[in-house]
């Protein structure tokens, strides 16, 4: 999903970056794993905060920020230490020539046709006004603009000019509707809920269906883990880290967060060798996967 969703912008930076690293299977959730993910994804959460927005009211530089010369330059910054995020900055341009009440449903059909949907009114209960007659509820979503720089939303995202209140403008989103295709076709259909946590949720359910041969259903219940530059911490599922992994990683500079519940991923997976199509819902939600 493009703006002012930083969803698939996000995704294909730290794929680009990640595609650089060669993790073999018993490295998964490993301190290694875990910190490679983390520093990527501090610097695509910085560039968030600068860089993305309504394309109507600002000129998101979406070519450079996907580009592989730019994931090389992130690349190179990531060594065996975590940087601190007061370190990091949004990447320059110039240089070269969320929420709890979100709702995601993915779909395939018989001929083929992918939708990937994701949905929201940001937070619970969205702006908590019913339409009269009508039965719904109206959302908050102005709470995902940036009300000034620096300051941070419900979600602890910092925003800047890009992202600034305007008359007519869309607020920026975290929502990643994700379409995976293979030989031309759909692989992987999946999306999420989570406020700024969906990003880095599609993206290791993502990870782990391709590089670590996971059934769909076994890739989203995986526990997972999320870093979104400030506040600096990576915060964890329970029993997605164990005590030797969380010692590993504050040896690194890493500094441990709250344990919390990370996303709920909808997901097929469509094995064309086999004439398979596999769903799968997320034991952390209440979803369901129905095929007829």
């Amino acid at each position: 999903m493009g703006p002012p969703s930083a969803g698939g912008i996000g995704l294909v930076q730290l794929l680009n970056v990640l595609e650089n690293f060669n993790f073999s299977k018993s490295e998964w959730g490993s301190s290694k794993y875990i910190h490679s993910l983390v520093e990527a994804m501090k610097y695509v959460y910085a560039d968030r905060s600068v860089h993305l927005g309504d394309e109507d009211f600002y000129s998101v530089p979406k070519n450079w920020l996907i580009s592989k010369q730019y994931s090389k330059e992130i690349l190179g910054k990531i060594s065996d230490k975590a940087i601190p995020s007061a370190e990091i900055y949004a990447g320059n341009p110039k240089l070269y020539k969320e929420s709890e009440e979100t709702t995601h449903y993915s779909i395939y059909d018989g001929q083929g046709n992918a939708v990937s949907t994701t949905t929201t009114i940001n937070s619970g209960y969205g702006s908590k006004v019913v339409v009269d007659g009508a039965g719904f509820l109206l959302n908050n979503e102005m709470d995902d603009f940036s009300v000034q720089p620096g300051f941070a939303n419900q979600f602890g995202l910092i925003g800047s000019k890009a992202n600034s209140i305007e008359p007519g403008k869309r607020m920026l989103s975290s929502m990643t509707p994700t379409i995976v295709l293979k030989d031309g076709l759909p692989f992987l259909i999946l999306g999420s809920p989570g406020g700024s946590t969906i990003l880095t949720v599609v993206l290791q359910v993502v990870l782990n269906c391709i590089d670590f041969k996971m059934d769909i259903q076994e890739a989203i219940n995986q526990p997972r883990f999320h870093h979104q530059w400030l506040p600096d911490r990576i915060d964890y599922e329970e029993f997605g880290m164990t005590t030797d992994i969380k010692e590993n990683l504050e040896k690194r500079g890493h500094k441990i967060g709250q344990v919390k519940s990370l996303g709920r991923v909808e997901g097929i997976l469509i094995d064309k060798e086999n004439n398979i199509i596999f769903g799968a819902t997320d034991p952390r939600g209440f979803g369901s996967a129905e095929g007829y």
